[in-house]
């Protein structure tokens, strides 16, 4: 369903993250993320005077290597503007996530070692996408390869996403009923 006409209104400000996966040569993974902050105005900075329309306030940038666990195995951070000096400081703790998994609990366990004053929160952010990234880029991928080995999209996704994680893959729902029968539970009277 579409969203509803929006009211008359102006646009002030734009956030943009990019988040991509990798599979390197090594057989390890790189996620990257990428935010950028941006007013449709120009204003005043203190530190770097006045800031153009357009002209990024926030770009941090972020690299993660992981196993095939998804254990940080390096951790690296940019940034590459901001509207302090101090900020880019931050980045320097960043390779404190270096021993993480993720997982149940991850953002827990990321701000305990780079949360509140330890680091940044624009880069502390990116960690959100970049941790659902992280799953899309390594479970679709092995799915893909054990498809591409003659294996049936249901056997491949065996193990893979949770049952009754969403909508989708509710016991209830049609997903679970094709692919799944066996795990597929009519839905309770509401």
């Amino acid at each position: 369903m579409p969203l509803s006409p929006p009211a008359p209104r102006r646009h002030i400000h734009s956030r943009q993250v990019r988040c991509e996966g990798f599979l390197r040569e090594d057989g390890l993974w790189d996620l990257e993320a990428e935010l950028v902050d941006a007013k449709t105005y120009a204003f005043a900075n203190h530190w770097r005077g006045r800031v153009e329309p357009g002209v990024p306030v926030h770009r941090m940038r972020v690299r993660l290597t992981l196993d095939d666990r998804l254990t940080i195995l390096a951790a690296e951070a940019e940034t590459l503007a901001s509207p302090y000096a101090v900020c880019a400081d931050a980045a320097g703790n960043f390779s404190r996530l270096v021993g993480l998994r993720i997982g149940p609990g991850w953002m827990r366990r990321v701000k305990e070692r780079y949360g509140r004053t330890a680091g940044c929160t624009h880069i502390l952010e990116l960690l959100y996408p970049l941790g659902t990234s992280a799953y899309q880029t390594l479970g679709p991928w092995r799915e893909h390869q054990r498809q591409q080995a003659g294996m049936s999209e249901a056997d491949s996704m065996k193990g893979g996403p949770g049952l009754d994680s969403c909508m989708a893959f509710a016991r209830s729902s049609p997903v679970v009923r094709t692919l799944w029968p066996e795990e597929y539970r009519e839905a309770e009277p509401v």
